[in-house]
């Protein structure tokens, strides 16, 4: 099964439509699937007393609120029109993160996209989380700073959300009931993708845990990928060999540009170095079948071994210790016949290294 790889461009545009541009042939040319991007109002997304992230103040290299920040990293819906046409020149599947309902609006309604990724940190914003749900495309749900009980319960939204009538009124007791129902769990099958997800920018290895993706499967049943922040690309190519459907990581076209997400991204190089480590893996993992592949075919008869005359033999010599052994190549008996060959006399005369054939 091919993984999807997502490059994100996220805001590492700086919010020039120029660099966003340089984005997508970088994205294309490291051979992802998708180019995703983030569509938001800063005006709606954040208050104005909304502080910066740790990370955010020490990747960017100076203080400032939130909106001060996003306001800058802003593209404009005529932006994402161009965006989308020229990913499709590009021969690459344009994506983006909502981040408020508007935009939510823009890229169903104006901009017609059929998959939607819902971020970590919206995933206790129930009425945010039915807006998706409501849209009936498929769904991308990251799990940073989740607990399992987070996201069942972000799945019973969900879940109301897709089968549930419109004119349903919302609640909690009404998303357990949706969520138990064996049609939320059909759509929910064959709609939401699960992404495990450390939310650290750049992510400590050792906090990563990717034995999540098992726990993430065996607990909801759904398909499960990774979205990944760790530096490097080692650790989303490990995810591939776990079993990620989907492996999401951050890009960027220079790691020393200033902005919020850029020293936690990789370069094109590595981007395209990551893509690469995945095909390869996906084509190691092959079949779970264990048999002699065609190579291995070709080298069996030269690597194993054989019954032959440890010293010459006389016509009706019995085989014994002394001179039966095992040697290369293993075009002849058996050792496993060793055993059964003790005793019997030999049919004709052989010589010291001669393949015992009887």
């Amino acid at each position: 099964m091919k993984t999807l790889i997502i490059a994100e461009a996220g805001v590492n545009h700086n919010g020039s439509e120029q660099l966003a541009f340089k984005l997508v042939d970088a994205a294309a040319e490291a051979g992802a699937d998708v180019v995703k991007f983030q569509t938001f109002k800063a005006q709606n997304l954040v208050t104005a007393s909304a502080e910066q992230a740790e990370y955010q103040t020490a990747n960017i290299g100076k203080k400032e609120s939130q909106l001060e920040m996003l306001s800058r990293l802003e593209l404009s819906y005529e932006a994402h029109h161009r965006l989308l046409s020229y990913c499709a020149e590009k021969r690459i599947d344009f994506l983006s993160t909502a981040f408020d309902s508007e935009s939510l609006e823009f890229l169903v309604n104006d901009l017609r996209l059929k998959t939607l990724k819902i971020p970590s940190g919206e995933i206790t914003n129930a009425p945010f989380l039915l807006d998706h749900a409501r849209t009936g495309c498929d769904l991308i749900v990251s799990t940073g700073m989740c607990d399992l009980a987070d996201i069942e319960s972000a799945l019973g939204v969900i879940a109301f959300g897709y089968t549930a009538p419109e004119t349903a009124e919302p609640s909690i007791h009404a998303f357990k009931q949706a969520y138990s129902s064996a049609a939320a769990q059909d759509v929910l099958n064959r709609k939401v993708t699960l992404l495990h997800c450390t939310s650290e920018y750049p992510a400590p290895v050792s906090e990563v845990n990717l034995r999540v993706m098992d726990t993430l499967s065996q607990a909801f049943g759904l398909a499960v990928g990774y979205s990944d922040h760790t530096a490097g690309n080692t650790i989303p190519v490990a995810a591939v060999a776990r079993g990620a459907t989907l492996i999401e990581k951050h890009f960027t076209l220079d790691r020393e540009m200033e902005g919020p997400d850029h020293q936690a991204s990789l370069e094109p190089d590595e981007l395209a170095s990551m893509v690469a480590g995945i095909r390869s893996v996906e084509i190691a993992l092959g079949s779970a079948i264990k048999s002699p592949t065609v190579s291995e075919l070709n080298n069996r008869n030269v690597v194993r071994k054989s019954l032959v005359a440890a010293k010459d033999i006389a016509k009706g010599e019995a085989y014994s210790v002394y001179n039966v052994e095992a040697k290369r190549p293993g075009t002849g008996i058996s050792p496993f016949l060793y055993w059964d060959l003790m005793g019997k006399q030999a049919a004709r005369e052989l010589s010291f290294n001669d393949l015992i054939d009887e």
